[in-house]
């Protein structure tokens, strides 16, 4: 099953069906907003503690409040006691928090191209010091792909071509 046939065009009730499984409005759901997306780069840039992303993002309290503890909810974030001072809580990033990094990454390199231009701080290899290479789209042998290269297939249609090369 494909979603689109490039014979004759989308195929709308299979779009649809698996519009109903996708992962993205779930996705989107939870990270999909601009303090979602702004706390995740602070967390990636070391901030821990709600008076450093408030200072840092210049958001208010009662949107910082809720945002952190839906990104807590969401498993993205945890929250620990800070123990050099109890008072405090440290908010780090979960396994899956970290798992966003190409994503926010993408984000910025899209916002280069397309936004704000070339930024004066460019994130680098800590041992090289030399900047990362762009996120791209790659074909399982390591070509980069375009749109018009991918198509959409059923796990099924995977697994059969799997088991056909086996």
């Amino acid at each position: 099953m494909s979603v689109i046939d490039s014979k004759s065009g989308p195929d709308i009730d299979a779009f649809r069906e698996a519009a109903l499984r996708c992962p993205i409005p779930a996705a989107v759901e939870l990270i999909g907003e601009k303090w979602a997306f702004l706390i995740l780069r602070g967390a990636f840039n070391g901030l821990q503690h709600f008076e450093e992303f408030q200072a840092g993002l210049g958001i208010a309290r009662n949107i910082l409040s809720d945002r952190l503890a839906k990104l807590v909810a969401g498993g993205i974030l945890e929250r620990s006691p800070d123990p050099s001072d109890r008072r405090k809580v440290i908010y780090s990033l979960t396994t899956k928090g970290e798992a966003l990094l190409p994503v926010v990454l993408s984000i910025r390199q899209w916002g280069e191209d397309w936004g704000y231009g070339e930024m004066e701080i460019v994130l680098a290899d800590s041992k090289a010091r030399r900047p990362v290479r762009r996120i791209r789209v790659l074909a399982e042998d390591g070509r980069e792909l375009a749109l018009g290269d991918m198509t959409w297939i059923s796990r099924d249609e995977l697994h059969d071509k799997a088991d056909k090369a086996a």
